[in-house]
C-alpha cells in the first residue's frame, strides 16, 4: 500500500512584532477642556448640561493667550449675543415662552429676563396693567420675576441680562424699531422669535 506522507505542520508564531515603548516619557492622558458657560447661551430644544467646571490652577501649565478672551463676548453689555428662533407671527409668543422656560431650566434667574412683544401683549402684562400702570411697573423695579412689556414701551424697560423679543405683530417696522432698543437693554443675550425674513431685515438695518 502506498504511503501518503503528511505535510509537516508549520508552527505558528506565538509572538507578534514587538513594540518597544518610547523611553524616557509616558504619553500624557488628555484632559477635557471646559468650554464657556452655557447658561447664558442656551440652545433652543434642549437645555445645556449646566455650568462648566473650571480646571484647577495646577492644570494650566501652558498659558494660552487667546483663552481668557473667549467667554467674555456673551457678557459684554455693548454687544450681546443674538439668537434667532424662527416662528410664524402667530406662534412667536409661544416660541418666546418656550425660550423663557429653557432659560429658567438652564439656571437663569427669573429676574434676569425681560420679554417684549411687538404685537398683541402677553396675557400677564394685560392682567397686571388692569391694576394700574404704577403697580405694573413697580414689579419691574422689584426685579424678582420675568417681566413682560409691550415693545412700544421699551424705553421704560430697564436693562436685564437676557431680553426675549416676540415678533408677534405683522408690521415689520415695529420689529425694526424694537430690536435696536431691545439690544441695548440686553446685557448678555438677545433672543428674537418670529419670521426670519422680517427679523433678518431688521438685523441688517443696524441691529
Amino acid at each position: 500500500m502506498p504511503l501518503i506522507s503528511e505535510e509537516p505542520q508549520i508552527p505558528e508564531s506565538a509572538q507578534g512584532p514587538r513594540v518597544t515603548p518610547a523611553t524616557g516619557r509616558t504619553a500624557p492622558t488628555p484632559r477635557p477642556v471646559p468650554g464657556p458657560r452655557s447658561a447664558a447661551t442656551p440652545r433652543p430644544g434642549r437645555p445645556g448640561p449646566g455650568p462648566a467646571r473650571p480646571a484647577p490652577p495646577a492644570q494650566r501649565a501652558h498659558p494660552a493667550p487667546a483663552a481668557p478672551a473667549r467667554p467674555q463676548p456673551t457678557e459684554n453689555r455693548s454687544a450681546p449675543q443674538v439668537q434667532l428662533i424662527p416662528a410664524p407671527a402667530g406662534g412667536a409668543l409661544d416660541a418666546a415662552e418656550e425660550a423663557v422656560d429653557l432659560l429658567l431650566e438652564s439656571g437663569r434667574a427669573p429676574g434676569d429676563i425681560l420679554v417684549l412683544t411687538t404685537g398683541e401683549q402677553h396675557p400677564w402684562a394685560v392682567h397686571e396693567l388692569s391694576f394700574g400702570e404704577a403697580a405694573y411697573w413697580a414689579q419691574q423695579d422689584a426685579g424678582d420675576d420675568v417681566f413682560f412689556a409691550d415693545a412700544s414701551a421699551v424705553d421704560r424697560a430697564k436693562p436685564r441680562p437676557v431680553v426675549v423679543v416676540a415678533a408677534n405683530g405683522d408690521a415689520g417696522d415695529a420689529v425694526a424699531r424694537a430690536l435696536p432698543v431691545a439690544r441695548d437693554r440686553a446685557a448678555a443675550l438677545l433672543i428674537v422669535c418670529g419670521d426670519p425674513q422680517t427679523i433678518n431685515s431688521a438685523l441688517g438695518a443696524g441691529v
